[in-house]
């Protein structure tokens, strides 16, 4: 098989982390192997500054450019060379989330995102002529205020989880523009019903797109 990349995206609270495990399970069972992943994070550069950004006071050009250099290393050490061997990359966000959390939530400038984006997802190696996105993106929707809800019970939330529900009501706009842009990539699942109607739709999309059987 050749290799996919699929992201799950939406914002905190949304319930995609849970479905992690199902998808990559459902992979399998369709013959594929896997590379589980997340960002930021993924290799130990990666992890090392996805603590920073997390946790650390800084302005947004900073918390940008340290996301895109985790990424960077992400797709250099991981993605990429998992793809080429023709496994599934089901990574837990991807540039999505940084343009809805960089861009919409902070107000971050979209044309420097757009450079970033364009410099640090060109591919490396044989086929460094073209640009690295994902196949599928499992766009899991949810009004902000029900995810504040479910935040309220989670553990000591980090400085994202932190934000006002504003912050997360643009955050779900920028969501909401990438889709837009593209929509043959994107699925959007909708996120506020019962688990078994939820894990319905991302089965559904898993189909549509061919990444399962």
């Amino acid at each position: 098989m050749s290799g996919l990349f699929i992201t799950l995206e939406g914002i905190d609270g949304a319930g995609k982390s849970s479905h992690l495990a199902a998808i990559s399970e459902t992979l399998k069972a369709s013959g594929r192997r896997v590379t589980l992943t997340r960002e930021p994070g993924g290799t130990p550069l990666a992890e090392k500054l996805r603590t920073l950004v997390l946790n650390d006071a800084m302005d947004p050009l900073t918390e940008a450019l340290l996301i895109f250099a985790a990424r960077r290393d992400h797709l250099g050490q991981v993605i990429g060379p998992a793809l080429a061997r023709g496994e599934a990359v089901l990574c837990d966000r991807f540039t999505d989330a940084t343009f809805a959390y960089q861009g919409a939530g902070r107000g971050f400038n979209l044309e420097t995102l757009l450079l970033l984006e364009q410099l640090i997802q060109k591919n490396q190696g044989p086929e460094a002529a073209s640009f690295r996105k994902p196949d599928l993106t499992l766009w899991f929707d949810l009004p902000p205020g029900v995810a504040a809800e479910r935040l309220a019970s989670a553990r000591q939330p980090d400085r994202f989880e932190a934000q006002p529900q504003a912050f997360f009501e643009r955050v779900a706009q920028g969501y909401a523009a990438r889709a837009q842009e593209d929509p043959s990539r994107f699925a959007r699942i909708n996120a506020h019903q019962p688990p078994d109607a939820v894990w319905g739709e991302v089965l559904n999309a898993l189909r549509q797109h061919r990444a399962v059987t």
